[in-house]
């Protein structure tokens, strides 16, 4: 007997493979979540930065507005923990995360090399759904879920059947 036979509806194969037990193999990311640079400024010491003002850097930083926040479905819970990254370079959330937007440290990122327009990784190839996830306390199917309307979706691979993922 299986579940479908008590159902007037098939139940659907899973879109998302994401593990639900960790194994020694890895699966290969299957989602990935890029944002647009608004704007890049400088920040002096003291400064604050988000709702609340509560991030103030001790030395001058260099940050950048993008353009996701918890009306796109990202979570404001663990922002503290989490990160963007453009290229292998890890940039950290500051402050709250704002209906709209976030902010990110990219103090480490050479100037001129990302500028308004250009994308970062929120999902990705160094950040997965469920590092995302444990940042905000939930799980990732919750993370792929909770993202809005907003978000231009691309589906890469078998266009026939893009369930199977080949």
């Amino acid at each position: 007997m299986k579940v479908n036979d008590f159902l007037d509806f098939p139940v659907p194969e899973p879109k998302y493979k994401i593990p639900i037990t960790k194994s020694a193999e890895e699966p290969s990311p299957v989602v990935r979540l890029q944002a647009h640079v608004l704007q890049i400024r400088e920040i002096l010491p003291g400064e604050g930065v988000g709702y609340g003002l509560t991030y103030r850097p001790e030395r001058v930083r260099r940050i950048a507005t993008v353009a996701v926040g918890y009306a796109d479905g990202f979570s404001r819970h663990g922002a503290g923990q989490g990160c963007a990254w453009f290229e292998d370079i890890r940039l950290p959330i500051l402050g709250r995360v704002s209906m709209d937007s976030l902010i990110v440290d990219i103090s480490d990122v050479p100037e001129g090399k990302l500028g308004p327009d250009m994308m970062v990784d929120l999902i990705g190839p160094r950040r997965s759904v469920d590092d995302v996830a444990e940042a905000a306390g939930t799980i990732g199917y919750e993370v792929l879920t909770s993202l809005g309307h907003r978000f231009h979706r691309e589906y890469v691979g078998n266009q026939e059947n893009p369930s199977r993922g080949d």
